[in-house]
């Protein structure tokens, strides 16, 4: 059976366990400390910061981070999908899109008025995914790094 669901404390281990799957998939280092503030924030009550977890048989198989944000061109709050992974094992059987659909349905029920993320241009079997429910946009990304 899996299972759509908010994060929780007691799912620590397995969040970590899976988000250094995914730095590592994403040839990332990231100091520690951001790693405890990244879970910290997830429960603190003044943070945008959110996320759901995909669960088979009450095992945590994969993770979304979801940023609400104001935005200028909407009333509604938007959202960004910041980070989704899927155990790499677990791909290609659905867990990806079940988890993508939480994440809409989290998005609809808090009157989220948009929904964005973005992926590398050569993460294909993300893009297969993507691409089901959208076709990418034209936009280009600029990123200048000014903190860690």
């Amino acid at each position: 059976m899996t299972e759509v669901r908010a994060i929780r404390r007691e799912d620590e281990n397995a969040w970590r366990a899976l988000w250094a799957g995914y730095l590592a998939f994403y040839e990332t280092d990231l100091d520690p400390a951001i790693t405890d503030h990244t879970w910290s924030r997830l429960f603190d009550p003044d943070s945008p910061l959110t996320a759901l977890v995909i669960t088979q048989d009450e095992t945590v198989r994969g993770f979304a981070m979801l940023v609400p944000h104001e935005g200028t061109w909407t009333r509604s709050p938007i959202c960004y999908l910041e980070d989704l992974y899927v155990e790499d094992g677990q791909r290609g059987g659905g867990l990806g899109r079940k988890l993508l659909d939480g994440c809409l349905d989290l998005a609809r029920e808090r009157g989220w008025s948009r929904f964005y993320w973005h992926t590398n241009a050569d993460n294909h079997r993300a893009r297969r995914l993507y691409d089901s429910y959208l076709p990418a946009d034209d936009n280009v990304r600029y990123r200048i790094t000014l903190i860690e």
